[in-house]
């Protein structure tokens, strides 16, 4: 049978039994097709959509699943790096004198421009610039010499076991109005020099601070 007899076939759509065979096989197909379909339209697509969902979930837990495991492979690393750190800063920490320490490193300064064949027209030190965690000390100073000299206390005070350096260098002439006029030069300059602030004096200045605010 095919579809030309199927049209000059008088079938009853009330009485679907009493059709041949053939066009009831026909429909039966054509009713697996659609719920089929609509089967997939329902559920399965919405199912395969789910899955690509989960699949780009999948993907991206991979990719920060790898980094950190990047990172916990590096762990020793980064511990052995901040031992490592936490040493250099403690080491720094040492060059900062301490508050019983200041005036003997602000002799050495002196000291140093002596030995370098420097005459002291002004040495003043100013009021400490408290920081986070450190005092900054500046020095005014005034000398009288040559370039050679002026080198000679530079890599002095640079090498001075506590830190200390120099800022805003001026260096001038004087104007030979006579043959009996000075011929040395005169350098302007400020040293700095750092002290640490001990725990309580740092908390004490938060303390105050706060109570400012308020």
């Amino acid at each position: 049978m095919n579809l030309s007899d199927l049209n000059n076939l008088n079938l009853d759509p009330n009485n679907i039994g009493s059709w041949p065979l053939a066009a009831r096989l026909i429909v039966i197909a054509l009713l697996c097709i659609a719920i089929l379909f609509a089967g997939y339209y329902l559920d399965t697509s919405n199912q395969l959509q789910e899955l690509e969902t989960a699949q780009a979930k999948e993907k991206k837990l991979k990719q920060e699943f790898e980094k950190k495991q990047a990172k916990a492979a590096s762990l020793d690393a980064y511990k052995q790096q901040m031992v490592e750190m936490q040493r250099s800063f403690g080491a720094l920490l040492q060059q900062l004198p301490g508050k019983t320490e200041v005036a003997d490193l602000l002799v050495d300064i002196s000291r140093v421009g002596i030995i370098s064949g420097l005459e002291f027209e002004l040495f003043k030190p100013e009021a400490e610039r408290p920081k986070e965690f450190y005092a900054e000390l500046p020095i005014n100073i005034r000398v009288k010499g040559g370039y050679h000299q002026f080198g000679n206390f530079a890599s002095g005070t640079a090498a001075l076991p506590r830190i200390v350096t120099l800022h805003d260098f001026v260096i001038s002439s004087q104007n030979k109005k006579n043959s009996n006029a000075d011929d040395r030069l005169t350098m302007e300059a400020t040293a700095k020099t750092y002290r640490y602030l001990e725990k309580d004096t740092t908390a004490s200045k938060k303390k105050r601070k706060r109570r400012g605010k308020k």
